[in-house]
């Protein structure tokens, strides 16, 4: 018997969306609810660094090359000292012959991404760095699309456009709230600078997914460590070497310094794995809150103004983060056999990833048939 068109029609839309097997108890799963947890745990840790940052700021300390030297050596001793001690044929020095450069170009774009964005707070407005920041979704699904043969489903467009609606009400709260903080000396060169840093995020976040996926998290951090030291640490001397100089280092500002450090290493260390479990674009959905972990925080520590689109774009936020995480994206092609991987589950992972996508065809290509009058 003949299907009413309706319920055809709803069918083939859940097929093209990827909904057409999942329901309640497939989306809100344990799995997804480590997810959300993972990514606000990351958030917090932003927080934290933002938190410490104002009041290093507000003592009149500005030194985002030492902040980031201090972090990047923090990872050169923990994760490159590790990685020395690895044998075999991933070990440093076979690394460092094959694949410096590309190494080197990944830590040219996270370090130049921090400065840039934090340079640009002194040209432009809060408001606008929170609004063109969010150009780092967009970009990082397009890179993920053609270098890692991503695919994406119509739900995980709509979760973005629904993330970036919260991003907008966080914005508009600002506004009323009159936390329309920063410089408008050039802001013309603040919204590119923060364009800027978009960019080389998405092409920083993609490269670790590649390799934490495909390679380990341990050479991604190693070699982030090693080269980001080197970067950072010049940059350091030709730029801040003045501003470090200046500093009336006390227990306070130490402490500020520590926090700082911490927090940033925490982060770097903590997102491989969530990136590995998920995706660089889901884990820079999830970081979407940050900005709000720390409004709460200055509700209590700098006496922010409250408002309630604070907390409507909270749960609009992870609303969209839910739907983006709800269907799985899949690879067009099979993922690279992991290589002295530090997870033994990587090529597990890579199969299920390509019995899901068959499996999905599979599907599709029956429920196609039984439409067919």
């Amino acid at each position: 018997m003949e299907e009413p068109v309706e319920e055809r029609l709803c069918g083939k839309m859940k097929i093209g969306c990827g909904l057409h097997r999942y329901n309640l108890r497939d989306v809100f799963t344990w799995s997804l609810l480590k997810t959300i947890l993972m990514g606000q745990v990351l958030s917090l840790l932003i927080c934290g660094t933002a938190v410490s940052c104002e009041y290093l700021t507000r003592a009149k300390v500005e030194t985002p090359m030492l902040q980031s030297f201090l972090n990047y050596g923090l990872l050169l001793f923990t994760y490159t000292t590790h990685l020395s001690t690895r044998t075999g044929d991933r070990n440093i020095l076979q690394i460092l012959k094959t694949n410096w450069w590309k190494y080197l170009g990944m830590a040219i774009a996270d370090v130049e991404a921090n400065y840039a964005v934090v340079k640009a707070y002194q040209f432009t407005t809060l408001t606008s760095i929170q609004l063109l920041d969010c150009f780092v979704i967009p970009v990082l699904m397009l890179l993920s699309w053609f270098f890692l043969k991503t695919r994406y489903r119509v739900v995980h467009f709509v979760a973005v456009a629904v993330c970036l609606l919260g991003v907008g009400a966080m914005v508009g709260a600002d506004i009323l709230a009159g936390r329309d903080q920063g410089s408008t000396s050039d802001v013309l060169l603040g919204d590119g600078l923060v364009l800027l840093s978009a960019v080389l995020y998405a092409i920083s976040n993609m490269c670790q997914e590649h390799t934490v996926k495909n390679l380990s998290r341990v050479e991604f951090l190693g070699m982030m460590g090693l080269f980001g030291t080197l970067i950072s640490g010049v940059q350091l001397v030709v730029l801040e070497t003045r501003a470090v100089g200046e500093i009336k280092w006390d227990v306070h500002i130490s402490m500020l310094f520590v926090v700082y450090t911490l927090c940033m290493y925490a982060l770097y260390s903590f997102m491989p794995i969530v990136v590995k479990m998920t995706s660089a674009t889901a884990v820079n959905l999830s970081l979407l809150t940050a900005d709000l972990f720390s409004l709460f925080c200055g509700l209590f520590l700098f006496m922010y103004k409250f408002s309630a689109l604070y907390i409507i774009s909270f749960v609009v936020i992870t609303v969209g983060f839910i739907m983006f995480n709800a269907v799985p994206t899949y690879s067009a092609l099979p993922e690279e056999p992991a290589e002295a991987s530090d997870d033994p589950m990587a090529q597990s992972s890579s199969d299920h990833l390509l019995l899901s996508a068959d499996s999905d065809t599979q599907r599709t290509e029956t429920l196609t048939a039984n439409d067919t009058p």
